[in-house]
């Protein structure tokens, strides 16, 4: 447990802080409320009504999030495997060219079906 005293002090010190940044500025902040600071905010374009459901999001939302999840996945295996490159060998080779090759055909699927394209 003696190892692990300096990481809880470090996510006890940051929970704290949060704690008390939130409370001293709900309690020292201005409280002007307006019509205008109540209503949400569009980037300027008046909101428009959603159907009950909530709207549908369009498929280029989910290609722009799974493009996203396949790199977050593969940064988390390839930090590992370049720290102990040394100690896996041929073997460690071959099963990384593996999983770049499948990151690659995920890739290439999100970028055929317009995942990429901004406009």
């Amino acid at each position: 447990m003696n190892v692990y005293t300096p990481i809880l002090v470090l996510g006890a010190l940051a929970a704290a802080f949060t704690v008390f940044s939130v409370v001293v500025a709900s309690i020292v902040g201005p409280k002007r409320y307006n019509r205008a600071k109540l209503e949400a905010y569009e980037c300027g374009i008046e909101p428009t009504p959603q159907p009950a459901g909530g709207g549908r999001f369009p498929v280029k939302y989910y290609l722009t999030a799974m493009l996203f999840i396949i790199f977050d996945i593969e940064i988390v295996f390839l930090y590992p495997w370049a720290v102990h490159f040394d100690s896996l060998g041929m073997f460690g080779l071959v099963e990384m060219l593996v999983f770049v090759a499948l990151i690659g055909i995920a890739y290439a699927y999100d970028w055929r079906r317009g995942g990429l394209e901004w406009d």
